[in-house]
């Protein structure tokens, strides 16, 4: 090589090497930092809020027997009238007010009697109310013994004909529970990164979680308690 190209070469050789050099430190910087934005912390936010139902369904059911079948009809009718009334002065509208058909058994069909039956007819009535006014239903509920004066003895709330109550307006107070939820998850979030000698960073993944609705208590069914948990996870820095 001649003389006048070493030195040229050496100089491009010395750039090269040097970039060389400048990329493999930035490269490793830019690893660390990438290391460093791994470190994460998952925490879980909890947010609870107890609120009245806002709907009930409330089934209301009396059974009628008789061994004449147009008197029993006749019966159920007059009955299922008194009722229908009764709930009406209590402040129950008609959309408010469903009435089924009655069921009717005849006992005699069935094959075999029981001797100890009295009555060939049994007539079942079905009534439901459907309704915003959960203060009205309970009063209304404590009231229904005086139908029994007038002979009409309505079912007991049995577990499978109880009293459903609903709350339909969850919407109204999610916003606000996600807000509770995510502060409850960064004060956690917070205490972690204290601990661990750490600065906590951006959210790096969040996931809602989905709301719970329960009864408070069996003896407290129209109180509702909503639950949601969220799961955060947050970047922790040096």
């Amino acid at each position: 090589m001649e003389k006048n190209n070493i030195l040229p070469a050496l100089l491009l050789g010395g750039f090269l090497c040097a970039g060389l050099v400048y990329v493999g430190q930035t490269a490793s910087t830019a690893l660390l930092q990438m290391k460093a934005m791994e470190r994460t912390v998952t925490v879980k936010g909890l947010a609870e809020k107890e609120v009245k139902a806002n709907v009930a369904i409330w089934p209301i059911n009396f059974t009628e027997v008789d061994n004449n079948l147009p008197k029993l009809y006749e019966t159920v009718q007059q009955k299922t009238d008194r009722v229908v009334a009764f709930l009406k002065e209590q402040g129950f509208s008609d959309s408010e007010i469903t009435i089924s058909l009655p069921s009717i058994e005849d006992r005699q069909a069935q094959g075999y009697v029981d001797p100890n039956v009295r009555y060939r007819y049994s007539a079942k009535v079905n009534l439901s109310v459907y309704t915003p006014q959960i203060d009205l239903m309970l009063n209304t509920r404590k009231q229904m013994i005086s139908l029994v004066k007038e002979g009409i003895a309505i079912a007991s709330q049995e577990y499978d004909n109880r009293t459903e109550f609903l709350f339909t307006d969850l919407n109204s107070v999610k916003p606000v529970m996600v807000q509770e939820a995510t502060q409850n998850a960064r004060e956690v979030a917070e205490k972690f990164a204290k601990d661990s000698d750490s600065r906590l960073g951006k959210i790096k993944t969040a996931s809602q979680g989905q709301f719970t609705i329960s009864d408070r208590d069996n003896s407290t069914p129209y109180i509702k308690q909503i639950r949601i948990v969220s799961t955060l996870t947050y970047y922790l820095n040096d």
